[in-house]
């Protein structure tokens, strides 16, 4: 829904997301970026991800705005379990013990698997966000910028630390939207 003044509570609720959904991003380029890659492949793979993060929210708000004109009210329980749900997996993710490992393919159909892979997430937000009707523009700007931004200082501190620090990116963003979930359920 395209409206010209948007409500600080929905405001803070959209860049709240979107900058749990770019940890997730950060987390997964903090990795990426140890592979000591070169600057353009960094600017290739943050671009794809700002992109996938504002295509893809527009897919599941719209899917959410049409899921709420069906079911009205009992949307809203389902947004917040779609938000439990993304947000416990993204926990789950991030203490796994299995090694994960990194196939940074350098050819363009390796980029979009890669950044799909990563920007997924922002999907079934978008779908939780539609059944709000959440203003769209606003919503796909600040993911796509939050999701692009977090990618490139994760692979930018990646290449420059080589600490283990972005396991714990994935952990934080699940954190969020997880709480959001709870929010919106009660």
């Amino acid at each position: 829904m395209m409206t010209g003044s948007i409500p600080m509570g929905e405001w803070l609720t959209v860049m709240v997301m979107a900058v749990a959904l770019g940890f997730d991003a950060f987390s997964l380029c903090l990795g990426l970026g140890m592979r000591n890659l070169n600057r353009w492949y960094m600017v290739r793979i943050s671009l794809l991800i700002a992109c996938f993060h504002m295509l893809l929210p527009i897919i599941g708000m719209q899917a959410g705005f049409y899921m709420s004109s069906l079911l009205g009210q009992i949307t809203i329980i389902a947004a917040g379990g779609l938000l439990l749900l993304l947000g416990g997996h993204m926990i789950y993710n991030a203490f796994k013990v299995e090694p994960q490992e990194w196939r940074a393919m350098e050819s363009i159909a390796g980029s979009l698997l890669f950044t799909l892979s990563v920007s997924v997430d922002s999907f079934s937000v978008g779908i939780s966000l539609g059944m709000f009707h959440s203003n769209l523009l606003f919503t796909i700007l600040a993911f796509g910028l939050c999701g692009g931004l977090m990618s490139t200082l994760g692979m930018i501190l990646g290449k420059y630390a080589g600490s283990k620090i972005g396991e714990y990116g994935e952990a934080v963003g699940g954190a969020i939207l997880f709480t959001f979930g709870l929010m919106f359920i009660f």
